[in-house]
């Protein structure tokens, strides 16, 4: 028998040490609800959540920048919702100006509100913004709209994971909407209500009907892209769902078998200390020889 190195406690002391470091490392992952808290846990696991993470963030915000623009064409659908009911109310009054039975100061009466109605769809192309932009493009500040032939762009809208999927929103065209507003200015000039009801009856018909066709034009046109938009927001927000689920299955811990793990580990490092208190204690049996 020897007393220099107690074997059996050595061996024991090494798995107790063995025993509390994986009750250890499951505490760790049940208190942070992770697998992989860092690279030495999975180094595979960790970069390959990391770019997933990267990919959700991406989806995040590109989601995001659809839904903004969704709200950027709702209110350049809801003004021109507004401009589309103004200029029915102009083509009513285009065809009450033409009533023979009419005194002139009547159709200088029908002309003042075209002059109101010009000059409110002017201040709605004009003032209408998002986020301090202009809706429909960039458009003059004057009495009657900047002769636009909708060419130019209104916004452009990045969306996708790294932004490489782009929508543009044209300005909106405004050439018919300009000769109807230039009319209807004119339609209060005058020297007398003579020449007033003159140039309220030059608003015609026909005028105010290139208006509408051209809103209602530019109406499908944003209704269109918004429902692209939608589908966009749509497609990535399942996309993410999806690689949110798969991290999940990579980094998360599973808690009911990381729980039997730390159970197990436990009762070995209890059973380990009792074990080593035991081997600590047979070195002690030589004294029996020594009396």
């Amino acid at each position: 028998m020897r007393i220099s190195h107690n074997i059996s406690a050595m061996n024991t002391y090494r798995q107790y040490n063995a025993n509390a470091a994986s009750a250890n490392k499951s505490m760790e992952k049940l208190s942070s609800g992770s697998r992989i808290n860092r690279a030495a846990d999975d180094a595979a696991g960790l970069s390959i959540s990391e770019k997933m993470r990267s990919q959700i963030r991406g989806l995040t915000q590109g989601t995001r920048n659809a839904q903004d623009g969704v709200s950027f064409i709702q209110t350049a659908e809801g003004a021109l919702n507004e401009v589309s009911d103004m200029l029915t109310r102009l083509k009513e009054l285009a065809v009450q100006v033409q009533n023979g039975s009419y005194s002139n100061d009547d159709k200088a009466n029908i002309g003042a509100e075209m002059n109101a109605l010009g000059t409110a769809i002017t201040e709605i192309y004009v003032n209408t913004k998002f986020n301090g932009s202009a809706v429909f493009g960039s458009q003059s500040g004057t009495t009657v709209l900047a002769n636009n032939d909708g060419t130019g762009n209104a916004a452009s809208i990045a969306y996708g994971e790294n932004a490489t999927q782009t929508i543009t929103i044209k300005a909106a065209k405004t050439t018919a909407l300009n000769l109807l507003t230039v009319e209807t200015a004119d339609a209060t000039t005058g020297a007398d209500a003579a020449a007033k009801a003159a140039n309220a009856a030059a608003v015609s018909v026909t005028l105010v009907e290139n208006a509408i066709t051209e809103v209602n034009t530019t109406r499908a046109a944003y209704g269109a892209q918004q429902n692209q938009l939608e589908h966009a927001s749509n497609n990535m927000a399942t996309t993410k769902e999806n690689l949110q689920a798969a991290e999940s299955r990579v980094r998360d811990v599973d808690m009911a078998e990381e729980m039997m793990t730390y159970t197990k580990n436990n009762i070995l490092l209890q059973a380990a200390q009792s074990m080593l208190a035991q081997a600590n204690s047979q070195p002690q049996g030589v004294l029996q020889l020594l009396q």
